[in-house]
């Protein structure tokens, strides 16, 4: 009788990736309606305008490569890119410029380097930088929050909000004010003290900042959700959140009016997103449980770096991206020891 020889590991779990990836899309949906809630209806609107774009994308681009359709699509990863990629856009960003950045992600980011599993970046992640660098104006736009509807009227109606991202057949524009993110009005407060900017700030006032931290909370319970199901490990996430929240508040102590608070840099911008939804991504990230915790360490420490001295307020795109580029080094050393040998010195 001949025995099969297979190496470990020998236990396996039931689903495969298309199960992994739908699971994700449902743990952002505290994100998406927190979002909706406060800022309406632009981020659903784009959600959905970004998946439909990564589908098809994905789908020329299999059919010029000669692969199934069938097969590749029902991993859903471009899904999850879409979605991604519609949460991080501004609510009334131009049809054009998701067009832009899904497009871009799939085609180029993703199957220039052979498809799921072969990229080295984040496809996302290349597709926001993309744009951000490409039309910061209209990256940098966010409308107001509904909790400061008292000062600056309703949020946009559905047919308003999508007249305004898709303005081929109407002539009325929906007269919303437009303001900057809380990290990007600390970015540019200019001589201003922080107590200062804090007060004079819409942005950052009590009502909107709770817009904000109400956002943020939704992704840390999507989060949450993906550690209890075993999506992913805590290393990589634990470890951004501390090593940012650590060192802001090292530098936040030190000169208060100066730099940024350690609560503005962890629920103020895309810190939670990244930590939970984009970070965790097992093909462009570390693998080893040493290698994630230096990984997302770094990645703290650069969106750290970069919002404080850098040009871009938020960071997170240039962060991860500087971090898919090394994580293959990090993998190389911070390999576990072989099971039954000895660390020769």
């Amino acid at each position: 009788m001949n025995l099969l020889s297979v190496s470990s590991p020998h236990l396996t779990r039931t689903g495969g990736t298309g199960d992994v990836m739908l699971l994700v899309i449902l743990a952002t949906l505290p994100g998406l309606t927190a979002l909706t809630y406060f800022f309406g209806w632009g981020n659903l609107i784009n959600v959905v305008w970004a998946t439909t774009i990564a589908v098809a994308s994905e789908a020329l681009i299999l059919k010029l490569r000669g692969r199934s359709l069938g097969f590749y699509l029902r991993d859903y990863s471009a899904v999850v890119t879409g979605v991604l990629l519609g949460l991080a856009l501004p609510p009334f960003a131009p049809w054009w410029l998701t067009l832009v950045a899904v497009s871009f992600a799939i085609i180029i980011a993703k199957h220039l380097y052979g498809g799921l599993g072969n990229n080295l970046f984040n496809p996302a992640m290349i597709g926001y930088a993309l744009v951000l660098i490409a039309f910061p104006v209209e990256m940098t736009s966010w409308i107001a929050p509904r909790s400061l509807a008292s000062a600056t009227g309703e949020i946009a109606p559905f047919v308003d909000t999508l007249n305004v991202i898709f303005p081929f057949h109407s002539t009325t524009t929906f007269d919303a004010m437009t303001m900057a993110t809380p990290l990007d009005a600390f970015k540019h407060k200019g001589d201003l003290t922080a107590e200062q900017v804090w007060a004079a700030e819409a942005v950052l006032s009590a009502k909107s900042w709770m817009a904000w931290q109400f956002v943020s909370l939704g992704y840390l319970i999507g989060g949450a959700y993906l550690l209890y199901r075993k999506v992913f490990t805590w290393h990589a996430p634990i470890s951004m959140l501390l090593t940012l929240a650590l060192i802001s508040a090292a530098f936040w102590l030190y000169a208060p009016n100066s730099f940024a608070s350690p609560q503005l840099h962890l629920l103020g911008g895309a810190t939670m997103l990244a930590a939970f939804f984009i970070i965790t991504d097992p093909v462009t990230s570390a693998t080893s449980v040493k290698g994630k915790l230096i990984y997302g360490g770094l990645i703290g420490l650069l969106i750290f770096m970069i919002r404080t001295w850098g040009n871009y307020p938020d960071a997170v795109a240039f962060s991860v991206l500087l971090m898919n580029f090394a994580a293959p080094f990090i993998d190389i050393y911070s390999q576990p020891r072989t099971y039954g040998h000895k660390i020769h010195k």
